[in-house]
């Protein structure tokens, strides 16, 4: 493994985790027999049993990457959520939770960026309280698994995808985005996360301290999609909600694979960049 010479230019690279780099059992879209498959390392327990997964090379290839690249895993669980995975490599020095409303230095949040974080949502849209109620009177218990709020910061819901109404989602999102909210739909949980709170302004305050000259991103969801307009290239696997939508931006890499081998190629993107 080869670390960058003296002088090289500084590299900062910000990834979400889950349906990105990580995978549920349910999420790793095996196609091949099963004497083919490949090799997985558990990188996250839940509860006692195995939850989250990457291939035994993707292991490998992000101990590569955290060795040559300041690397950022950039997701929107919250603090609790995260320490939960134990990712190959080194502890990052710094992580972005909360979709940016946490930024983590050494494990712990910084106070002061929540303090802008929670300035900045004040001033820039409706109350999480409103959003919330909204929620939960328009949610119908048939399809409504769970309600949960995180950090004080957004909403989710968790439900049954195959019961949800085909045009719920789009109308939630119509309502809220007149209210400085964005609507999200990943897997079974529906986010609505404020517009303000994003990972790419928490992911540009990382790359100013790192003294970072050039930021790679990748991500799956509408939620990564500022964090992958933010970098100087991007990465993106064939499913989730931006392959859904055929979303694109200048500098952006659409990898062919999907599941749990695209982020194997993802990290293949980042290594040979």
């Amino acid at each position: 493994m080869t670390a960058p010479h003296a002088g090289a230019p500084r590299l900062l690279v910000a990834s979400d985790l889950d349906r990105t780099l990580i995978y549920s059992a349910a999420a790793l879209g095996l196609t091949m027999p099963d004497a083919q498959a490949p090799r997985l390392l558990c990188v996250e327990v839940y509860e006692g049993k195995p939850l989250s997964y990457v291939t035994e090379t993707a292991a490998a290839l992000l101990t590569e990457l955290a060795e040559r690249a300041v690397f950022v895993p950039t997701t929107t669980r919250t603090r609790e959520q995260y320490h939960r995975v134990h990712l190959p490599g080194p502890v990052p020095r710094y992580a972005i939770c909360a979709n940016g409303g946490h930024l983590l230095v050494d494990g712990v949040s910084d106070p002061r960026w929540r303090a802008d974080v929670d300035r900045r949502l004040a001033a820039e849209c409706a109350p999480l309280d409103e959003i919330r109620a909204h929620l939960l009177r328009t949610a119908d218990p048939a399809w409504l698994l769970k309600e949960r709020v995180a950090e004080d910061l957004f909403a989710y819901l968790v439900v049954e995808r195959a019961l949800l109404p085909s045009g719920w989602v789009k109308e939630l999102g119509e309502w809220a985005v007149e209210r400085g909210w964005t609507v999200s739909l990943q897997g079974r949980k529906i986010y609505a996360v404020p517009r303000p709170l994003t990972k790419s302004a928490a992911m540009r305050e990382i790359a100013r301290r790192a003294g970072a000259d050039e930021v790679f991103a990748a991500g799956d969801s509408l939620l990564d999609a500022d964090l992958l307009a933010a970098a100087d290239r991007s990465w993106r696997p064939s499913h989730g909600e931006l392959a859904d939508t055929g979303w694109s931006v200048p500098g952006l890499t659409v990898v062919p694979e999907r599941g749990v081998a695209a982020g194997e190629q993802i990290l293949r993107g980042f290594l040979a960049a």
